[in-house]
């Protein structure tokens, strides 16, 4: 019979009938058996404190991962994985969180995953990939070979916003300056005036009037890049009495040069692109100045993005068995044999059958794969070589073809799953231990779920 309240809840709920649930406890098995991926996190958490027995235990090695899993997984902010990591009863026994603690603070959450280097990212990845082999999952003797972009966490960058960027953060600064430390830097707030002439730029309805506006934004900011050398060098001849203001005070100064230097090549940029009517090359373009790293990436001659380019191999169970986070835009065809080395790097051994995108396809690429002793090449797209060179029929051929198809299903899957579109973690560094973060968390589920079926 139907009750209208529940009187009494139970102490604690014996277990989850749920796939999530059931896909985490597999996660779990894979991490329980290889505790050299606890040993490696823990030894990027510990490696900057120096003999000390004292002071707060803080998170474990094993639950920096794991948190750091779930927020891939579930695409969390920080402040909302804390709030799910008290809030679920699976992800708290996944994490190995006591029914009686706490739980994390968000700001314990971010230090802790970021210490995790790409580097020791990379190295669970091949963990994962030898526990695979092991397992029968993934034996690494057919691969598919892609690349994808994946998105800085910037606007759409032009001359006038990134000046405009480059004025408002400067300005930030010189306020702290005046009221942290009380140095008497004399400047004016240009910033209303900036932001009405970059609004103009966008707006303006001829080249003339947008450049007349474009002409007084770098005055404005030329005016304000002063005040910030002005400060710099009060900065760096004020005699502060306490260490904690001097180390403050040094930190603060390194910012400013780092933006004085970004700032003067953008009105540098901007001067050659809208004064001059130069082509400035891609090489020599700032896109923004929070992340100086970002390149430009034209695909096909399609589509514009602001990111990094990044190579994948993947096996017929879809697992990425590696990636290459790749500076600059160099052309497909370049990265084949590195893809391939690293392949046998993993494995001890050349795959039997590749497939790559039609973007490798050369005659060079094709006789560097047959030296490695692999049977069947297939690219994509031919470009002129022929079925007889690249397998050994047609039928492999479009086998391969079609097989190769399934890693764009695999791209899709972490771009929508796993927040691959664009990393939203700052700094070149941290770009790629995101990525490798994603990557890690969809093997684990890809495992888990191999596993589970």
């Amino acid at each position: 019979m139907r009750k209208k309240i529940q009187k009494q809840m139970p102490l604690m709920i014996t277990g989850i009938d749920h796939k999530h649930a059931q896909e985490l406890e597999g996660i779990n098995k894979i991490l329980d058996d290889n505790p050299t991926i606890t040993k490696m996190v823990w030894q990027d958490l510990t490696c900057n404190i120096t003999g000390s027995v004292s002071g707060a235990n803080g998170m474990t090695a094993e639950q920096v991962i794991r948190a750091a899993i779930i927020k891939q997984m579930e695409e969390f902010s920080y402040e909302d994985l804390a709030f799910h990591l008290l809030d679920s009863v699976s992800y708290r026994s996944f994490c190995r969180i006591g029914f009686a603690d706490k739980g994390f603070q968000k700001s314990a959450l971010c230090q802790n995953i970021k210490s995790i280097t790409a580097e020791t990212w990379e190295a669970i990845n091949r963990i994962l990939a030898s526990y695979g082999a092991d397992k029968k999952i993934e034996k690494g003797r057919e691969t598919r070979i892609d690349c994808t972009v994946v998105a800085s966490n910037i606007h759409a960058p032009s001359d006038s916003s990134l000046l405009w960027d480059c004025l408002r953060v400067l300005t930030r600064k010189l306020c702290q300056v005046n009221k942290q430390f009380d140095i008497g830097v004399n400047f004016t707030n240009h910033t209303k005036r900036a932001k009405r002439r970059m609004l103009g730029v966008l707006n303006a309805k001829n080249k003339k009037i947008r450049k007349q506006q474009y002409q007084d934004l770098l005055t404005v900011t030329k005016k304000t890049l002063n005040y910030a050398e002005s400060a710099v060098a009060l900065l760096d001849a004020s005699s502060l009495k306490q260490p904690s203001q001097m180390i403050s005070a040094q930190r603060v100064s390194g910012d400013m040069k780092h933006l004085i230097e970004l700032t003067e090549k953008l009105i540098h940029q901007t001067v050659r692109r809208v004064i001059d009517g130069e082509t400035v090359p891609v090489s020599e373009k700032i896109v923004s100045i929070f992340e100086p790293h970002t390149d430009i990436i034209v695909k096909d001659r399609r589509e514009t993005y602001y990111g990094h380019k990044v190579c994948l191999s993947a096996g017929a169970s879809n697992l990425i068995t590696d990636c290459l986070i790749v500076e600059g835009n160099p052309s497909d065809s370049t990265l084949s044999t590195q893809m391939l080395d690293r392949q046998k790097d993993i494995y001890g051994q050349y795959p039997l059958k590749v497939a790559f995108d039609g973007g490798f396809a050369s005659k060079e690429n094709l006789e560097t794969a047959k030296s490695k002793k692999i049977k069947d090449v297939c690219f994509a797209k031919k470009r002129g070589l022929t079925v007889e060179d690249m397998c050994r029929s047609e039928y492999v051929y479009k086998r391969l073809r079609r097989f190769r198809a399934g890693i764009e299903s695999g791209i899709s899957w972490i771009k929508r799953c796993f927040g691959f579109v664009r990393c939203t973690w700052k700094s070149f560094s941290s770009f790629k231990s995101y990525v490798w973060a994603s990557i890690v968390s969809a093997n684990l589920l890809t495992i888990a779920r191999k596993q589970m079926a």
